[in-house]
């Protein structure tokens, strides 16, 4: 690593000529969002619309393994002179990134790959242990939250305007809502160039891909992997597309031979993963997508104040219901994405307004899933052509499904929508965990078919469990403490996870939804057989920093025990592309905001007046102690990491060590 990353001279390449990865002797706007890739001088506006780009990424692709990115600490971007650099409310000010010296990178050293025995036996020895067989390879990408940042119908004010409950929400606006269609294909093409050396059997896409469930948030995602052109710009206008985050792009498309398979998020199914669309419907939600208003609402994030339930801290059909404020849309026409139409009601000497666009409607659930049997990638229907038509009649827009990715290879995938049900009646933010009886039922189906086929088993859902504190809007649903649940949670978190353990042939556990690479062991209960412990692992988003995918490799060791190595990426963004842009503004984000990318939270049992609410993890002692096998990855040089690489092994039962020798001799 460079030894001038932290000081406000840009350092040399090792050939002496300029890094690239500096602002400080180059303008910003080379790297800003609105940068320019091809000179539009002397052309037609027809000719500058057939000119659709294409974004390469980077000849060198590497995992974190190899390099990691490395930028400086908040502290040391102060201009001399400067009393502060910009503050949480000032993100939107992406003119003045460059002046602070936000979004500046290197690349540090590679972050290895630690060995984890946490559900082995105390005594184990891994001297000795080879890796016998490679049962599967695949890669995991999780919160894309491609975002129509045109759309009238935003969050954008709220992280402006709310300084504690707003402003370190990303999710509700970061610049990088600019490039999430271009950053998506980069690491796509990343996913292509390290097929090669990773033979991926599948990919899964852990949910949240679009912002808040719209039809062409939803196209785009489908049509990036199917490798077809991509128009960001919503507006109408078509002098737009001269922007460069604006422009329309041939995106490159996931390699033919790679199937992948899709977990629906929250975003996905409500409005900014927050509210079910239709479920008031003298709100008008549905209207507001299409309309050519802007909307004006109260500040949704806010807890109220003496509500008497716990954790279900938020009445949003109270915020949405006043007009506050008016909460923008970005300026497709402004280099930096400049925010516009944002603020107090007051403030407006009329309604603002936007130009409506159909494609923005959105989305219900079945109108969902119906869009991945429209694409050309495979399976068709990327997995939801495998829900079991018994269930779906029971419950409507059932989405669970499994299969098994390699054949005569027993593993089963189990695919688990943990989202909650649009048709629940809570007022609360809908980022809970939730299954209603019928996916229990299917899920035990299930695990008691894998166990009769003696078949390993990965559990893959958008919502990870017990790391989430009480109140954080991301635990498990307690159903019975919302006032205004219509249907209750069919299991509790505690009756779960013991049916998870009791089946001892899950392997693993996959969620996204936090944005954030933990890594969680579940150990087997006291006085339980050692194999019936499991992993938890949970993929950051694509969205904010550090966006990087996984990758995932399973295989039997020689001793029949399991070894998972997991691998975060980066996507190999090229110098100058919109990507490579969104890189930088997710760094800067991070720089500005410093959200705690390494989560964990000590586990106590929380309590509102007189009642009592369970612990976060019920697994563990409610103690106040952190979860000692929630850990993260450092890299000397490297002054901040989010990324965790490791080769998580795990026992297996006498009667699977048998049935796998007989599959897998030594």
């Amino acid at each position: 690593m460079n030894k001038n990353l932290l000081s406000s001279q840009a350092p040399s390449s090792e050939d002496g000529s300029e890094a690239t990865y500096y602002f400080s002797r180059r303008s910003f706007i080379k790297y800003s969002i609105g940068s320019i890739a091809l000179s539009y001088s002397g052309w037609s506006l027809a000719e500058r619309l057939l000119a659709q780009a294409t974004y390469p990424i980077d000849s060198v692709v590497k995992t974190t393994e190899d390099r990691m990115l490395a930028f400086p600490v908040p502290e040391l971007l102060k201009t001399p002179g400067s009393e502060k650099g910009l503050t949480a409310t000032e993100l939107h000010r992406v003119d003045q990134y460059g002046k602070y010296g936000y979004g500046n990178y290197a690349y540090g050293s590679g972050l290895p790959i630690e060995r984890r025995f946490d559900l082995m036996p105390e005594a184990y020895q891994a001297d000795n242990i080879k890796r016998l067989h490679r049962l599967s390879s695949f890669f995991t990408v999780s919160d894309i939250h491609l975002t129509d940042k045109q759309a009238g119908n935003q969050l954008i004010a709220i992280q402006q305007l709310d300084p504690e409950f707003g402003a370190p929400m990303t999710s509700i606006y970061s610049p990088t809502m600019l490039t999430t269609t271009q950053v998506f294909d980069a690491a796509i093409q990343t996913v292509n160039a390290l097929h090669p050396s990773h033979a991926f059997d599948f990919g899964l896409s852990l949910g949240d891909t679009c912002n808040s469930t719209q039809y062409n948030e939803t196209r785009w995602y489908l049509d990036v992997f199917d490798g077809k052109v991509i128009y960001p710009n919503t507006s109408g206008d078509v002098t737009q597309d001269i922007i460069s985050y604006q422009r329309p792009f041939k995106a490159a498309g996931l390699l033919p031979q790679i199937p992948w398979y899709q977990v629906n998020g929250n975003h996905d199914l409500f409005m900014i993963g927050s509210v079910a669309v239709d479920a008031d419907p003298s709100l008008k939600l549905r209207d507001s997508y299409t309309n050519n208003q802007i909307w004006a609402i109260g500040d949704v994030l806010k807890p109220m104040k003496d509500f008497p339930h716990f954790p279900c801290l938020f009445d949003t059909s109270v915020s949405l219901k006043s007009r506050d404020y008016c909460m923008g849309t970005i300026d497709g026409a402004s280099e930096y994405g400049k925010i516009i139409h944002a603020g107090p009601v007051g403030a407006f000497t009329k309604p603002p307004l936007n130009l409506p666009n159909l494609n923005r409607r959105s989305l219900t659930k079945k109108e969902w899933i119906a869009e991945f049997f429209n694409t050309n990638s495979i399976p068709k229907g990327h997995g939801f052509n495998l829900v079991d038509p018994k269930y779906a009649m029971e419950e409507p827009g059932f989405s669970c499904y499994s299969f098994l990715p390699k054949a005569g290879i027993p593993l089963r995938m189990i695919v688990l929508d943990n989202i909650q049900d649009p048709q629940d009646g809570s007022h609360d933010i809908h980022g809970h965990g939730y299954l209603s009886a019928t996916r229990v039922k299917w899920l035990r189906s299930q695990l008691s078919l894998a166990k009769q086929r003696q078949e390993l088993v990965i559990i893959a859902s958008h919502i990870p469990i017990a790391v989430a504190p009480i109140g954080s809007e991301m635990e498990w649903w307690e159903s019975t403490r919302d006032p205004n649940a219509q249907l209750q949670n069919a299991i509790t978190l505690a009756d779960l996870v013991s049916e998870i353990q009791a089946n001892s042939q899950v392997i693993c556990l996959l969620a996204g939804h936090r944005h954030v690479n933990a890594v969680k062991a579940f150990k087997a209960p006291q006085g339980a057989p050692i194999e019936q412990g499991f992993w938890q692992i949970e993929t950051s988003s694509l969205h904010d920093f550090p966006q990087q995918f996984r990758t995932l490799q399973v295989y039997l060791n020689s001793d029949y025990s399991i070894s998972i190595v997991a691998v975060n990426v980066d996507p190999a963004v090229r110098e100058g592309t919109p990507a490579e842009s969104g890189r930088r503004m997710a760094i800067a984000a991070q720089q500005i905001i410093q959200n705690d990318m390494r989560p964990n939270t000590p586990n106590v049992e929380r309590a509102f007046g007189v009642i009592p609410v369970s612990s976060m993890d019920p697994t563990r002692t409610q103690n106040g102690a952190i979860d000692s096998s929630i850990r993260y990855g450092n890299v000397e040089g490297v002054p901040y990491s989010a990324s965790y690489n490791a080769e998580l092994l795990k026992s297996l039962s006498p009667q699977m060590v048998s049935a796998l020798k007989k599959q897998f001799p030594t």
